[in-house]
């Protein structure tokens, strides 16, 4: 892959720099991409400003634009007062800036002091769209972070955001832009690190290392930019080392319409994987490189949150796939454009980013290892099985001291429940015995508040601490206490007194949602008020083995309404698996009973339920609390353990449970499949209620429908071309034996009665096929080398993208859906062709009183047969000439100027304008060469129809680069071969040749290239929807073919371009 010029610094001609505390300072009209840049904070003030360099024109004067702006809210949608411009030019003498670092003096207030952080925005994505979490991050750093002196002392320092103005361009549908955007972002990535360079533009302390690396957050297309940057022949080594993306499609392009998309997407996923491959680390290039994906869900109904999934291309070692409604406190999902402004998300992404920041290292980041750690921490749940627990990484540090005898509660075997905090009005220790043993590895202990868990020194009303005995028995390790818990009254004497060494939980604590009856949602809702979350602790007892007790400290000092329970449970009656087939589970459901004498927590897994077409609900039927008031309600947490997807359902009756599991097209994971896969439900009720609780699931297939249209909107690209070409093969067959070119609707109900119904049903045998392969045992034997040799990545490319035989049904699905798609256009393009033809005819009427050389410009005579006839009017050929040059300058512009996907559009139009002139013709001499010419043309015309879509988005990018700057070439779209075909065949038809009836074996290379191009569309059309206009090209050049037999004007007709025009000319000036 080669992009364009690099466009450098050192490369660039004179720059100019400004600096003004306006936001309404214009940039340059003629710039494709600046690079923008906001410091989040400073010691002094928050600030946000602006740095803009040249993208796209590298030649040319590079403008370089530095706004900086004062804001005490940081980055806000607002006026600000506006001061003096101050312009510094630099240039040499060979007008070359050799050194980018600009010639200017900075003050304190626009110095970059700390962290550089790029935004990349995604496709038609805007800068501005940094702004939200920069604001976030300003406001934390002066709020919280510059007074911590633990945080200073920890290398944290203010974020620079800086942001990448792209002009919103169209990043999905143009290869060539995604490469211009990533060769871009790598020069302004090594100018970014330039300015911590010169003493005039960085405040920072001399003492500390330059920083050599950026961290890069990327929305939408803009990920798979910060990914492509990686793999581009200017990426500085070790410039980047930590991604974090947002609703990026990174298994697969959301559309394939551009061959470089697809190709681009095939380099980067092959370099990485290939990276995380290599049996030696320092082979490695991304081996210190962090990614993370995280997710908007269901409610991104732009790009498919499945395309997020990292499974296939990063290892968990580096990186990881998240939903947002898994991130604690933010618990929901959201939509494409949301996840850069949501409120909840921007807090704990800016929260992660400064915990992982370093400044005292030259990478400004930890090292690797421990970022993973803190992503972890910030965007998991605490619940899974990668989540670390405090209480084996740290040593015991807190003595606890309490009164010996009746003071404490010592439970054994039995349930602590704690119905309101702060009774005794003091404090008062329950201890838990953990229990000992070889039947102790299978048990848990849980325990559930909606207090918060006060950490060491912190004030609060609950504590929770592991403990074992003090002082420590012979042989252990001695241990150092920082912190002294001392609950004893003042009278109590050393014989009363009880001591024990402990670790304060607090760290391990998961939050959960709060569920009550009030509660309607997981998540906060502007208007009402917050309610706390519940803390929720999870341990099993084999990590847990070195300490004896778990002390549960009520630390009110009055009667609050706050709660705890907490209990171990057998693992035996808190898991429970449902090995029901997907199959039963369609037809009858899942019906499960709890026994009123159950665990606080029950989870029930289901290995059959995995797939991302079906959509199920969930519904959740208790009695009630028989003898006193439910502590909370139900509340269940769905989840998969790979990707990271959680969902909370709080006061939980009637769920709607959808996940994103395997999805079609997706490419087969790394790792081999996992004995945990298949959704699991997690289930917390009250267990002092003593009621049973009925769970039933069942299958949704409205929203399953809903859930099919996602994942499969773009077959509307493909197989409309099986209905479309099987449609016009019976048309050519019909009419190469009987000489009738009977018309679609005809042809069509002739291709449902045979020839469609069989096509289907082979290609739904041949997925099932496929889908055996695949899962056969045979399937596994590869030989063991890197991750590339053991999985094929590509094997769901084909048909319906998905092996599983339950999904049988989706090709004669969508093939009757696409059938009605085409019969609904078909009837739409002949009504307009009907309107369209009343005003043609309404025009001829206009036109019959003048002259024949006046008529034959406006409506010229008609063809073959009908020539002779005084009284019709339709189609005459043009001259050769007129012919030749017509198309001569089409395609010189196509070759120079124009995509072929103008010309196309275009084509496309004259075959339209085609089609109402036949049709009208064809009403006003129904003879049947007109019904046969007519019906000819529009099956032509609706079949190049079906590939309008393939070609209109980059029509799109082109439009919008006119529009911006108009002299930017698409360089891989002037292929004269893919548009000459149709542009030979339009222009014959607009003279009202009727394509000749092949005689012979050679009319089945007809019926044989639309049967396979009907066949190729099914089966490869939506993984490279690209090569349909490609195939429905090579029909068009084999129509050009046949009609060269009737009329062979490119070799007989030569000697006519010079004379043969001027003799027709002459002939119809002799006409009165």
């Amino acid at each position: 892959m080669k992009g364009r010029s690099s466009g450098s610094a050192e490369d660039s001609a004179p720059a100019r720099i400004e600096t003004t505390h306006s936001r309404e300072s214009s940039r340059p009209n003629d710039q494709r991409s600046t690079a923008r840049r906001s410091p989040s904070s400073s010691n002094e003030q928050q600030y946000s400003s602006t740095r803009a360099t040249s993208a796209r024109n590298r030649t040319s004067t590079s403008n370089v634009e530095w706004r900086a702006t004062q804001d005490q809210n940081g980055f806000r949608e607002k006026e600000f007062s506006t001061g003096q411009p101050l312009a510094v030019t630099t240039s040499s003498e060979d007008d070359t800036i050799k050194d980018p670092r600009p010639n200017c003096t900075a003050t304190s207030k626009d110095a970059i002091s700390g962290i550089p952080v790029l935004f990349i925005p995604g496709n038609a994505g805007s800068y501005k769209q940094v702004r939200p979490i920069a604001s976030e991050a300003a406001n934390y750093f002066h709020d919280v972070l510059q007074h911590d002196t633990a945080a200073t002392v920890a290398g944290i320092k203010n974020l620079d955001f800086f942001t990448v103005d792209f002009n919103e361009d169209f990043t999905a549908f143009d290869g060539q832009t995604m490469l211009d955007q990533a060769e871009y972002v790598n020069e302004a990535i090594r100018y970014i690190l330039s300015l911590y360079l010169d003493p005039r533009l960085s405040d920072r302390d001399p003492d500390l290392p330059d920083p050599t690396s950026v961290i890069v957050l990327g929305h939408s297309m803009g990920g798979i930019v910060a990914r492509t940057m990686l793999i581009m022949p200017n990426y500085q080594p070790d410039s980047i080392n930590t991604i974090i993306t947002m609703s990026a499609p990174h298994a697969r392009p959301p559309v394939t319409f551009d061959p470089q998309i697809v190709q681009i997407y095939e380099d980067i996923n092959r370099h990485w994987r290939d990276s995380y491959s290599q049996q030696w680390t320092d082979n490695n290039p991304l081996r210190q490189v962090t990614l993370v994906s995280i997710a908007g869900g269901g409610l991104d109904t732009v790009v498919p949150s499945d395309y997020a999934s990292l499974e296939s291309i990063v290892p968990d070692t580096h990186g990881f796939t998240v939903f947002t409604s898994t991130i604690p406190n933010v618990w929901t999902s959201m939509d494409h454009q949301a996840i850069t402004w949501c409120d909840q998300f921007r807090k704990v992404i800016t929260r992660a980013l400064y915990e992982i920041v370093d400044i005292g290292r030259a990478s400004q980041t930890r090292p690797r290892s421990e970022r993973m750690g803190v992503f972890k921490k910030w965007f998991l749940t605490g619940l899974e099985n990668v989540a670390e627990k405090t209480v084996t990484q740290k040593k015991p540090g807190t003595l606890l001291t309490f009164e010996d005898g009746p003071n404490p509660t010592i439970v054994q075997g039995e349930r602590l429940t704690l119905r309101r905090l702060g009774i005794d009005e003091g404090p008062r220790t329950h201890l838990l015995t953990i229990p000992s043993g070889s039947s102790a590895n299978a048990k848990s202990f849980t325990l559930l508040s909606n207090a918060e868990l006060s950490g060491p020194g912190d004030e609060g009303p609950l504590e929770v601490l592991l403990c074992s005995a003090h002082p420590p028995e012979p042989g252990q390790e001695e241990i150092t206490l920082t912190m002294d818990v001392d609950i004893s009254s003042n009278d109590a004497n050393d014989g009363s007194v009880a001591k024990l060494i402990c670790h304060n939980a607090a760290s391990d604590v998961v939050l959960l949602p709060a569920s009550t009856r009030a509660t309607a949602h997981p998540f906060s809702v502007d208007g009402e008020m917050r309610t706390q979350p519940f803390s929720y602790l999870q341990y099993d007892l084999k990590g847990i083995a070195g300490y004896q007790y778990v002390a549960v400290v009520d630390k009110a000092g009055s009667r609050t309404s706050s709660w705890v329970v907490a209990e171990f449970s057998d693992r035996s009656a808190s898991h429970s698996t449902s090995y029901i087939g997907l199959n039963r589970l369609l037809a009858f459901g899942l019906q499960l009973h709890l026994p009123s004498k159950r665990p606080m927590v029950t989870e029930i897994h289901i290995p059959s339920v995995e797939s991302s077409l079906l959509a199920y609900n969930l519904e959740i039927e208790g009695h009630g609390c028989s003898q006193h008031d439910e502590l909370f309600a139900p509340l269940v947490r769905q989840y998969l353990s790979e990707p990271y997807e959680s969902k909370y359902f709080v006061n939980a009756r009637n769920v709607e449970v959808s996940l994103h599991g395997i999805s079609p097209y997706m490419p087969s994971p790394m790792k081999p499949k996992r004995p945990d896969r298949g959704i699991s439900f997690q289930l917390w009720t009250d267990p002092t209620c003593g009621s049973s609780i009925s769970i039933r699931l069942a299958v949704d297939p409205l929203a399953s429908l809903g859930k099919l249209y996602m994942r499969y909107r773009t077959v509307f690209a493909s197989f409309p071309i099986l209905i479309v070409a099987l449609v016009l093969r019976q048309q050519f067959r019909m009419y190469d034996t009987t000489g009738v070119f009977i018309s679609f609707s005809e042809s069509l109900d002739s291709c449902l009665r045979r020839s469609l119904p069989l096509l289907l049903l082979s290609l739904t045998l041949l997925s099932l096929t496929i889908g055996q392969l695949t899962m056969s045992p045979f399937s596994t034997l590869w030989p063991r080398g890197s991750i590339t040799d053991t999985v094929d990545f590509s094997q769901n490319d084909l048909l319906t993208g998905t092996h599983d035989p339950l999904f049988w049904f989706l090709v004669p699905m969508i093939g009757l859906v696409c059938t009605g798609v085409c019969v609904a256009l078909h009837y739409v393009a002949l009504l307009l062709t009907y309107i369209l033809s009343l005003f043609c005819g309404h025009t001829f009427t206009l036109f019959s009183g003048l002259n024949s050389r006046a008529r034959a410009f406006f409506l010229p005579s008609t063809w073959q047969e009908d020539r002779k006839s005084a009284t019709s009017v339709g189609f005459t050929p043009s001259s050769p000439r007129r012919r030749l040059v017509t198309t001569g300058i089409l395609l010189l512009l196509v070759s120079t100027v124009l995509p072929y996907q103008f010309a196309y559009v275009v084509a496309c139009l004259i075959q339209l304008g085609t089609s109402v002139r036949a049709f009208w013709f064809a009403r006003s001499v129904p003879s049947s060469s007109n019904v046969n010419f007519s019906n000819y043309v529009h099956s032509v015309f609706l079949l190049m129809f079906w590939v309008l879509p393939v070609n209109l988005p980059t029509l799109v990018v082109w439009v919008r680069n006119l529009a911006i700057h108009w002299f930017t070439p698409i360089s891989c779209h002037h292929n004269l071969a893919s548009i000459l075909p149709f542009v030979l065949l339009v222009e014959t038809l607009t003279a009202g040749r009727m394509v000749p009836r092949v005689p012979g074996s050679l009319r089945h290379v007809t019926s044989s290239l639309l049967f396979g191009t009907a066949v190729y569309a099914a089966i490869y059309g939506v993984s490279y929807a690209y090569t349909i206009h490609s195939l429905v090209n090579a029909v068009a050049a084999w129509l050009v073919v046949i009609h060269s037999t009737a009329d062979p004007w490119p070799l007989s007709g030569l000697t006519d371009l010079f004379d043969g025009g001027m003799l027709e000319d002459s002939k119809q000036r002799k006409n009165p």
